[in-house]
């Protein structure tokens, strides 16, 4: 079994550390900016959730950690930085990243069907990621899959290992899924969207799993979601992107309870609290996220913002505003500080956390 000693986590010297990272796709329509200059850093023994709409470049980003886009197949092109402590996998070689993916990294797919095998067994298919990593013996690895199967909380774990992906109800498939990505006990976990499928009930249980295997391993995790309600369950820190791009990254508490960009007022603004009469609407924000083929210039939350005007309209639709955190909490926008405060008042504590 692979075992991992946690380390204290050091804001100098983060496990994982992206910087300007750029994951652009060529297309027949035209280049599609997916990740358009993403930093941040993940320290061992916390997690990062990072939150957006569907279509912000966050599994995306999540793929590119791992080395997992076929830059030739797909016309890929990917610059900045992914640094495992310290060394570049951008300019890692396959044979590399092979040996680091399902040991030192693992990935939690949304998809669990199209990424589990319809030829081998479930219980087959996890055995056999332990035993490329570990050179642990058939019979060892068969026990390691059956006792994973039952940590997600799958019945008679035992008798289902030897049952095919197609037995398997779609949120089981997920927690097989979540059982491989967790059996060697990764030092580095990206968790897409993990409990999508599953009931409230089994969400806990798996939110529950991953938070032991961090206090057992010091696992560094990063959480992509767009549920604000587990973000404010599992991370430490939360990095929230739109359009490609970071918008506001903080700790959980700063981002949750105290944010300071119009894109996350408008997230917490949409979401139902405990606290707010069972009558009120909620307030979705208006329009849609921008094409990344031809993202808006300038901020590219501006067309959606409704306080553009507050510093002028122009400087929003041409400048991209800098992500300049105080104390470690920043976002990127033009309204300047007395204005975030004033503004985020009504929004602050609105969501969960």
């Amino acid at each position: 079994m692979t075992t991992h000693p946690p380390t204290a986590p050091s804001v100098n010297s983060p496990f994982l550390s992206v910087r300007d990272l750029r994951v652009h796709f060529a297309t027949e329509d035209g280049t599609v900016r997916a990740v358009d200059g993403l930093s941040f850093d993940v320290a061992r023994g916390r997690t990062l959730g990072i939150v957006g709409e569907s279509g912000s470049g966050k599994s995306v980003t999540g793929l590119a950690v791992l080395g997992l886009h076929d830059r030739d197949r797909d016309r890929t092109t990917i610059d900045g930085e992914i640094l495992l402590q310290g060394r570049d996998l951008l300019t890692a070689g396959e044979r590399r990243l092979e040996r680091l993916r399902g040991d030192t990294m693992a990935m939690i797919f949304q998809d669990a069907l199209a990424s589990l095998s319809p030829y081998h067994t479930v219980g087959r298919q996890i055995a056999e990621t332990y035993r490329k990593h570990t050179g642990a013996s058939r019979k060892a690895a068969r026990a390691r899959a059956v006792e994973m199967l039952g940590r997600v909380g799958i019945p008679r774990p035992d008798v289902r290992a030897d049952d095919y992906p197609h037995q398997f109800s779609g949120g089981m498939r997920q927690r097989a899924m979540i059982a491989m990505a967790l059996v060697c006990d990764p030092a580095l976990l990206i968790a897409d969207e993990p409990t999508t499928a599953l009931d409230v009930t089994v969400q806990a249980q798996i939110m529950d799993l991953l938070k032991d295997l961090q206090r057992e391993t010091g696992t560094a995790i990063i959480f992509i979601t767009h549920d604000l309600g587990v973000i404010a369950d599992i991370a430490d820190d939360v990095l929230v992107m739109y359009g490609g791009r970071c918008v506001e990254r903080g700790t959980k508490k700063e981002v949750l309870r105290a944010p300071q960009h119009p894109y996350t007022w408008g997230l917490l603004g949409s979401m139902p609290s405990l606290d707010s009469p069972v009558d009120l609407p909620l307030a979705p924000i208006p329009g849609t996220p921008p094409s990344l083929l031809d993202p808006p210039g300038g901020c590219r939350f501006h067309p959606r913002c409704a306080f553009t005007e507050q510093v002028g309209g122009a400087l929003c639709a041409t400048r991209p505003p800098p992500l300049e955190p105080v104390r470690g909490h920043g976002a990127a926008c033009h309204l300047d500080a007395a204005q975030r405060v004033e503004f985020s008042a009504d929004f602050a504590g609105a969501g969960p956390g």
